[in-house]
């Protein structure tokens, strides 16, 4: 079975800017934008949800007026989308830009998605829905933590990359080596492309940890003053209930249980800081492994301009 990939002559063509959540992708994409005469393609496996806008991020009417963005409010929270979705979808958007004489820009933070459109895919088998419900079953009467466990018996490698939360993966991960009888980290251990078939323009935006901390603690503070509480409210009472990849998004699982639980603000708060910086920690690991990212090393104090002119510097 062939791997979902970009073409690589526009793979070539295309433009990353990567890095941890909170860092500053999105400013200094708007400014490296104006200066290829881009256009974004989303890199984030939440920011394609309508209606979950606070708790992603999700850059705002000015800045997509500012620059087109792909990728953003494709699917109600219900639906699902796989990694081989994406990249036909990512490749079906950066042909049409490239079509208009634009530079397709990646900008995000969800590492599979980056390795995905960089190395290609591939397809896994159809789901045993009945192996589905028996593992969520288990994660409901034992928590996420027993389905995970249960992971690492067969595929440690991969568990070491999943969250116990990620329950959706972490099914997919003991689903494929049911249904398959090999690993889904040995499948996906596809090498990097031959360095001429490459991007040469793949960049990850790497800060100080003590400074993205007290970004992250003021981006959940933030979001929550934004009304982040009432925007999941509003989901929950969609007519369709949310999918189990939308209600495992951060922030809206924390805000969920803590509905749920009775939680005060602050807990919850404190809650999701905690997540989102253990989340970010992972992020750092996608980002240092993918050989094809170049680190762009930032202090915290540069303002977006600099950090574009920091990228281009370094495409030369």
């Amino acid at each position: 079975m062939s791997a979902i990939q970009l073409p690589t002559q526009l793979l070539k063509k295309c433009w990353f800017i990567a890095g941890p959540t909170a860092c500053g992708k999105t400013a200094t994409s708007l400014e490296l934008a104006d200066q290829l005469s881009a256009e974004i393609i989303s890199l984030d496996s939440m920011t394609i949800y309508r209606g979950m806008d606070i708790g992603t991020a999700k850059p705002d009417a000015g800045q997509r007026n500012r620059v087109p963005h792909h990728l953003i409010d494709i699917l109600d929270p219900h639906e699902e989308f796989s990694l081989a979705d994406y990249i036909q979808a990512a490749a079906k958007s950066a042909e049409n830009i490239v079509s208009r004489g634009k530079t397709p820009l990646f900008v995000g933070g969800t590492g599979l998605y980056l390795r995905g459109v960089l190395r290609g895919v591939f397809p896994g088998p159809a789901a045993n829905w009945e192996l589905r419900r028996e593992l969520e079953a288990l994660a409901a009467q034992q928590g996420d933590a027993a389905v995970h466990a249960r992971l690492t018996q067969i595929d440690p490698v991969l568990a070491s990359r999943l969250a116990p939360g990620d329950l959706r993966r972490v099914i997919r991960g003991i689903e494929v080596y049911e249904l398959t009888g090999s690993r889904l980290s040995d499948q996906q251990l596809q090498a990097p492309l031959p360095e001429d078939l490459q991007s040469r323009h793949v960049f990850w935006l790497h800060p100080p940890r003590d400074w993205l901390h007290e970004q992250i603690n003021q981006r959940v503070n933030t979001m929550l003053e934004k009304g982040l509480i009432p925007e999941v409210q509003t989901l929950l009472q969609l007519q369709h209930p949310l999918g189990k990849t939308a209600r495992q998004a951060l922030g809206y699982k924390e805000v969920i249980e803590g509905l749920a639980s009775g939680q005060s603000l602050a807990e919850m708060a404190k809650v999701i800081q905690i997540r989102t910086r253990q989340f970010a920690k992972r992020q750092h690991t996608w980002f240092r492994n993918l050989v094809e990212c170049r680190e762009i090393a930032m202090n915290g104090t540069e303002t977006p301009s600099v950090l574009a002119d920091r990228i281009l510097d370094q495409a030369r």
